[in-house]
């Protein structure tokens, strides 16, 4: 049965929507010709290798999905391929109801659980840490299978293939389909919120929390979706062989996957592909032209140390180039982002009549922090800070280099775990949750440096921050008011100017109870900067979202902020309406070390962008 869910515009939408058409159209059409074509052209020895790179495709997207698209470092996926491979064997040898396609399933679920037994220590450690630990999975694997065999292989009990594909050249149709639904399943994956968090995972953990996006489930979800895939593989290449043995599954060998998968980038499905046959038929190719086997070594170490230099495999080069060549193309075709904003800025934007309803305005204060202290070792960063923001308005948090204001930011969103103090969000405490739920509560912020994937469109992105599928009008709407350029370009050719921009659209698309935007006019001009502030002024009254806003430009905060607070060290010195508040003499002597008139004030002109 097909899920369906309603999107903003109440259009239902189902999982073939999540599909992109041309593509998938093109990956069926491609199966169908090497399900025609390779069978009857290649000899039983090369139809043998066929089936081995499909299998090994197969296994390769696992690796697609746990480092390609999370971005973790695991060395075990052949051990996953082994559970699968000995639960098919098992369900073999005891002639099992269901035959070969319900024993892979079984084999895949019976990997998961191992797969997310393994990625908890992903929760804590990462990097070459994490490969430490998934390697002694592998190394622990192997140390078991050694000990003991696969079922069957005593008794030299093959496992059947089902009756249609008992041949090879039906097995290799089998294989063939079997990798073109997981592929199929992939890709609608991409599309969902939790195929678009590991994208953000990968590029940073702190801005998958920000938007609600729990990081412990995205990787114990990548770590499951990787094993079941990879054990399908194992189960498979059971199919294959008939029986399996350890030698099979040899911890040296998911190395070097991991090292192909770094190479060719095996989350696109062509780039599965080219690895499942560059692992399968290198040996083969070095002894056809005489080559020592030692050289393939040599490649898979050497070779993908510039993919890691370089940040991006093969694939991933690839498809980039040909997405901004159309991205560019299509930029140049319509009007210039300059031009936009300057349209933008002849009159007030025009009312919004599309997306969701702007949220309802409670009557507690939107946030209330009281007491909020941080300290790191002797050196007290927050000294009980209180402040509020009303719903319904935009407060301006400033204060000199070093004050302490985006560590105030990252306290309330709870990136510096429990402190002392309250945090209240629509009057109800919020001090004992995680970033993320924070966040899914109605609590998002912004970073002073941008950390979006450069992969994503503008209107993915949008997707990600609001966690939901936007209405096409809707995003539009949202990009308009901000000055942002058409939502299909991709991020990587997004200057950092609209790159933040785009971030503070995100934070407001989730109709959140209060944004937390952290320096959002950072690379901006003077004009660009105070058209931001006139948009931030209108935002509670648009979308029902209060705004505590970080700046350092005093103008944008007196056409934004209605009340200010200014922290000193990690004080307050200073709160109340914004003129009476720029005027006060401890805020002067804050920004510029001292008095300029004798009776301590200085004029509001006088109060400018702090440098260094």
């Amino acid at each position: 049965m097909t899920s369906t869910t309603k999107t903003p515009a109440g259009r239902k939408s189902t999982v073939m929507d999540l599909i992109d058409k041309r593509s998938a159209t093109g990956m069926i059409a491609f199966a169908i010709v090497a399900c025609v074509a390779i069978p009857n052209i290649l000899s039983p020895y090369w139809l043998y290798l066929a089936i081995t790179s499909v299998i090994g495709a197969v296994i390769m997207q696992s690796y697609g999905v746990i480092v390609g698209r999370a971005g973790v470092m695991s060395l075990c996926q052949l051990s996953f391929a082994a559970i699968g491979a000995w639960v098919v064997m098992r369900l073999n040898l005891a002639d099992a109801p269901g035959g070969l396609l319900v024993w892979l399933v079984v084999g895949g679920l019976a990997a998961a659980p191992v797969g997310v037994l393994i990625g908890l220590p992903a929760l804590r450690v990462r990097g070459v840490n994490l490969a430490v630990i998934t390697f002694g999975a592998a190394v622990s694997t192997d140390i078991v299978l050694n000990a003991k065999q696969f079922p069957g292989t005593e008794e030299l009990v093959t496992v059947a293939r089902p009756a249609a594909f008992t041949s090879n050249a039906d097995y290799f149709v089998l294989v063939v389909i079997v990798f073109t639904v997981i592929a199929l399943g992939l890709a609608a994956l991409d599309k969902t919120r939790l195929g678009r968090s590991w994208l953000e995972l990968r590029h940073s953990e702190r801005l998958a929390a920000s938007h609600g996006i729990s990081v412990a489930r995205s990787k114990l979800a990548a770590f499951a979706i990787s094993a079941f895939i990879a054990g399908i593989g194992g189960g498979l290449m059971a199919g294959q062989l008939g029986l399996v043995v350890s030698g099979n599954f040899a911890m040296g060998q998911s190395v070097t996957l991991f090292a192909i998968a770094i190479l060719i980038g095996p989350h696109h499905p062509e780039g599965a592909v080219m690895s499942g046959v560059f692992g399968a038929a290198t040996a083969t190719i070095l002894e056809k032209v005489k080559l020592p086997q030692d050289l393939g070594g040599i490649i898979f170490g050497v070779v993908p140390i510039f993919a890691l230099r370089s940040g991006m495999s093969q694939t991933d080069f690839t498809r980039n180039r040909k997405r901004l060549a159309k991205a560019r193309k299509e930029a140049a075709a319509t009007t210039a982002d300059d031009d936009e904003r300057e349209r933008a800025d002849a009159g007030p934007p025009t009312e919004r009549t599309v997306g969701a309803p702007a949220r309802p305005v409670g009557t507690e204060p939107a946030l209330a922090v009281t007491g909020l202290t941080v300290q790191y070792g002797p050196v007290t960063a927050l000294d009980a800070v209180d402040l509020i923001v009303p719903a319904g308005t935009v407060v301006g948090l400033i204060g000199p280099n070093g004050a302490g204001k985006s560590t105030f930011i990252s306290a309330v969103g709870g990136f510096l775990g429990r402190l002392p103090g309250s945090v209240r969000l629509d009057g109800v405490p919020i001090d004992r949750l995680a970033p993320q739920v924070r966040a899914a509560r109605g609590l998002r912020r912004t970073f002073q440096t941008t950390l979006i994937a450069p992969e994503l469109t503008q209107y993915e992105y949008l997707d990600i921050g609001a966690g939901r599928r936007l209405g096409r009008d809707e995003a539009d709407e949202l990009l308009e008011f901000f000055g942002c350029p058409v939502g299909d370009l991709p991020i990587s050719i997004v200057d950092a100017g609209t790159r933040r921009l785009l971030d503070v659209a995100a934070a407001i698309a989730a109709r959140p109870a209060v944004a937390l935007l952290d320096e959002p006019a950072a690379g901006q001009s003077a004009a660009e900067s105070l058209r931001l502030g006139a948009r931030l002024a209108q935002v509670p009254q648009r979308y029902g979202v209060a705004i505590l806003l970080v700046e350092h430009d005093m103008e944008l905060v007196r056409v934004a902020c209605r009340e200010v607070t200014v922290l000193d060290f990690g004080k307050v010195i200073a709160a109340g309406p914004t003129e009476d508040v720029l005027r006060d003499p401890a805020v002067s002597a804050a920004y510029l070390g001292g008095a300029d008139t004798p009776d301590g004030a200085v004029p509001p002109t006088a109060i400018v962008t702090p440098t260094g």
